[in-house]
């Protein structure tokens, strides 16, 4: 079930009118976006493909398939970023923006020391002229799902 006043469940009705930034990939359970409003290009938000408030309501197959998403997006976004690593965080408490949502946010080598931890979401407050621009999402998107169509990890390895 989706409710239309949430933002992300707007989203799911044109689900394949979509540009890449706003559907890099999904499955039956969740949706990969570029964050809209970042400095910070490949910040990616994984949301479930319906309306969820909290964590603890998600079913048992969306818990399975979100452990995967959040490695699988981490290790496409060292591919394609070359990230040091990534930051996954949840929070979900942002007026229009309770849906549940992970973001998976690469942690790049240079970054300076005052946007790492907790600090890293400044770069959502950043001024609309800073923000990634859309065609470079877009692209980023298209390279991240390349990524992930590729060939799958050994799960012993």
């Amino acid at each position: 079930m989706t409710t239309p006043e949430c933002y992300a469940c707007g989203k799911e009705a044109t689900l394949d009118e979509l540009p890449p930034r706003e559907c890099v990939a999904h499955d039956q359970h969740w949706r990969v976006a570029h964050s809209f409003n970042t400095a910070l290009p490949g910040w990616l938000v994984l949301l479930p493909r319906r309306h969820v408030a909290a964590v603890h309501d998600l079913t048992d197959a969306e818990a399975a398939a979100l452990g995967m998403w959040q490695v699988r997006l981490s290790r496409a976004l060292r591919s394609v970023t070359g990230c040091a690593k990534t930051y996954v965080v949840q929070f979900a408490e942002a007026e229009g923006f309770a849906h549940v949502h992970f973001h998976i946010v690469p942690r790049m080598a240079d970054l300076r020391p005052e946007h790492r931890g907790p600090r890293v979401f400044e770069l959502l407050r950043r001024p609309e002229q800073e923000h990634v621009p859309a065609d470079r999402a877009d692209q980023l998107a298209r390279s991240i799902r390349a990524q992930l169509q590729g060939p799958r990890r050994r799960a012993d390895r």
